[in-house]
């Protein structure tokens, strides 16, 4: 064999080595996600001034709750959505107080208005919201 030969076959070797286990470790993280399903059947109800309410005090503040993201948007308004992604169903779902406040999945980063609709191009699929309605202090989120 050749100089040539040889190293051109251990260059083509070596990156094979190097690259394989990057390529079968990025695979195997998507793998182990693990999906949830978006829920179905929401009607609950947080009492304010209870200490689980008590999250839900500030704008801005968020709760999760059967698998919900309740906020008390920067208007001071009562919203609610899906803490289950819309693009890979995991259970990662945010508030953020961004460009007037969004939802975010820290998992792959899809990024959704307060109605639910993509902000980029992650997926295309919205995000699952709820009514909420107050009645004192007693917030009702449900379909």
């Amino acid at each position: 064999m050749e100089r040539k030969d040889f190293l051109r076959s251990l260059g083509a070797g070596a990156a094979f080595a190097l690259t394989f286990p990057c390529i079968n470790g990025c695979s195997s993280d998507d793998e182990e996600l693990e999906m949830q399903p978006i829920p179905t059947g929401v009607d609950f109800t947080v009492d304010l001034n209870s200490q689980e309410g008590a999250g839900l005090q500030n704008n801005g503040d968020f709760i999760l709750k059967n698998d919900v993201v309740v906020v008390k948007n920067l208007e001071g308004n009562f919203i609610a959505a899906s803490q289950i992604c819309s693009h890979q169903q995991t259970d990662q779902v945010r508030f953020l107080d961004d460009n007037g406040g969004i939802f975010r999945c820290s998992t792959h980063g899809s990024e959704f208005d307060q109605n639910g609709a993509p902000l980029n191009t992650i997926t295309n699929n919205p995000l699952k919201t709820f009514n909420t309605e107050l009645n004192g202090n007693i917030l009702r989120v449900f379909e």
